[in-house]
């Protein structure tokens, strides 16, 4: 679905073509056309690539979806894939793209099963028109930095819950198996996170200094600062996952103590019936000529060495924290 298509000359809305118009609006202009859709049709990006003259195994890669994020160089044109991450309503990251094709030009963005839109990239670059004027760089600049903004708020939850976690994981009696489940979902949010990120340090780092693209020169600078981003959320990252890996690590032996104490207990008792039981039972022995037995304290003696022994058992255990 074609969500806009604007042609920008000195940095001022001149055109609004569509998709089959672009080519002629391009002749008539001196500018560049900045060109979205959002789950384009066969039939959409079929047109777009006669009017431009796009790559076919790019736009194969952008028609297919499921690309990893990259960047690719087919003459003087670009090709870059980024996902679009959003919090699912269980908590889990669903994983959207955005497909890039960026030449002398124009820009055009292909969104893929996402809700998130670029209208306010789109706003704030007609806001700065002197920024506008670089052409298809600074709009491909402008949609890689909304992108790796978006993922500043995934970490930062992550971290709160990390947080969150780590304060709770020590009080008495708590679920062991729901804190090692709730650990075991943000790793699995971080590796999607990672798996985002990663690859898109090494898209960035193409963009400035060295051998930079000619449509991406003037704004290197811009480029290093995403670059610099997403080292920060890289980091952010690698930290998480140490603690998340730490966490669990102490919740099993955290579990592994409380089973040890839970066998302390049992065996404690186990100890105070066994002394009672084995004086019980040399008293019940049907012997005739057993001492005190036809003593009229024996009874209650014996319940008293029972006591008294079953007694200081409890206290010596209680006193070595078994009980």
């Amino acid at each position: 679905m074609l969500i806009n298509s604007v042609v920008y000359d000195d940095g001022r809305v001149v055109a609004e073509p569509s998709l089959d118009d672009v080519s002629e609006a391009l002749e008539a202009q001196s500018g560049f056309v900045w060109i979205a859709l959002r789950d384009p049709t066969d039939d959409e990006l079929t047109r777009l690539q006669h009017e431009l003259d796009l790559p076919p195994l790019a736009v194969e890669d952008a028609r297919k979806g499921l690309q990893r994020p990259k960047l690719e160089e087919y003459g003087e044109i670009l090709f870059a894939a980024m996902h679009l991450l959003e919090a699912g309503p269980d908590g889990s990251l669903e994983v959207g793209e955005v497909h890039v094709f960026v030449g002398a030009r124009f820009v055009v963005s292909v969104r893929h099963r996402s809700t998130q839109g670029f209208l306010g990239v789109r706003d704030r670059a007609e806001r700065e028109p002197e920024l506008l004027r670089q052409g298809p760089g600074f709009v491909f600049y402008a949609l890689m930095d909304a992108v790796v903004d978006r993922y500043f708020p995934l970490i930062e939850a992550i971290e709160a819950e990390l947080d969150q976690l780590e304060t709770t994981m020590f009080q008495p009696r708590q679920d062991r198996q729901a804190v090692v489940e709730r650990l075991f979902g943000l790793k699995q949010r971080l590796t999607t996170l990672r798996h985002a990120v990663t690859p898109l340090l090494d898209v960035a780092s193409k963009l400035h200094g060295g051998r930079v693209p000619v449509v991406c020169k003037a704004m290197q600078d811009y480029f290093r600062d995403v670059y610099d981003h997403l080292l920060r959320i890289q980091a952010s990252i690698d930290a998480a996952r140490e603690t998340i890996i730490a966490a669990t690590q102490v919740n099993l032996t955290l579990v592994t103590l409380d089973e040890s104490l839970v066998t302390k207990r049992l065996a404690a008792w186990a100890a105070i019936f066994a002394a009672s039981t084995a004086l019980a039972g040399i008293w019940g022995m049907n012997f005739e000529k057993m001492p005190e037995l036809k003593w009229a304290f024996g009874y209650p003696m014996a319940l008293g060495v029972i006591a008294v022994v079953s007694g200081a058992l409890y206290w010596r255990f209680k006193r070595l924290k078994w009980l």
